[in-house]
């Protein structure tokens, strides 16, 4: 594909899948009118990068579609003044949007693509984005706490340590599953814990630290 085919594609994503979902932000559409999404995927993966569906990026790893990450960051409305920590961005195509409304990103990868990340993002001159190599259930405490946290990928639980890392006010946008049904759902992080509303609906492959501990019975 040429450039010219894939700015091409980044209109038509924006017009038949962002759109038509209800995204209603301004500065979301125009961050994906802006971000050339194919460079944040390796060669062999660079043609899908304005499909429809979630990419598959590495074992058991998506990168979620397009039109997910534009209804979970309207959901969530993060404000120019927010530091926000963004969990499982796989080579940083969301945290790239993100770093365009948001005060600095906090972006927590595996070490197989925060490297990678880390790369793209400092070539395509983003500067407050910050990647953490490690595991995603995690999070990055020495930077916190976050007035948002974006979860990019199916959960079943939200561990405590991420919660922590919350202030006091702040949202987290997740996507919840329970079997093979999902939620995307919005947290508000209060003093007795998280209060969730319902998003919309929306599945995504599981990611590794999100799941429920099995219990065993004797």
């Amino acid at each position: 594909m040429s450039k010219v085919d894939y700015d091409s594609a980044r209109i038509l994503m924006v017009d038949c899948q962002v759109r038509p979902a209800d995204v209603t932000h301004y500065h979301i559409i125009d961050s994906m009118l802006k971000s050339p999404r194919e460079e944040f995927f390796p060669e062999k993966l660079k043609t899908l990068a304005y499909a429809g569906d979630n990419i598959q990026i590495g074992p058991g790893r998506y990168s979620l579609e397009p039109r997910i990450i534009a209804k979970m960051l309207n959901l969530i409305n993060i404000t120019d003044n927010e530091l926000v920590l963004d969990i499982g961005s796989g080579f940083g195509y969301a945290a790239s949007l993100i770093a365009n409304f948001a005060q600095a990103v906090v972006m927590v990868e595996e070490p197989l693509y925060a490297k990678e990340a880390e790369r793209i993002l400092l070539e395509q001159s983003i500067d407050n984005v910050i990647v953490k190599s490690g595991s995603l259930s995690d999070g990055a405490k020495e930077h916190g706490a976050y007035d948002s946290i974006i979860v990019e990928g199916g959960i079943e639980v939200f561990p405590t340590r991420l919660l922590k890392q919350l202030k006091i006010g702040g949202r987290v946008v997740t996507i919840n599953m329970n079997g093979a049904v999902g939620e995307c759902c919005l947290g508000f992080h209060t003093i007795s814990g998280l209060e969730w509303r319902f998003g919309f609906n929306a599945i995504a492959p599981l990611l590794k630290g999100f799941e429920k501990k099995e219990s065993f019975l004797f």
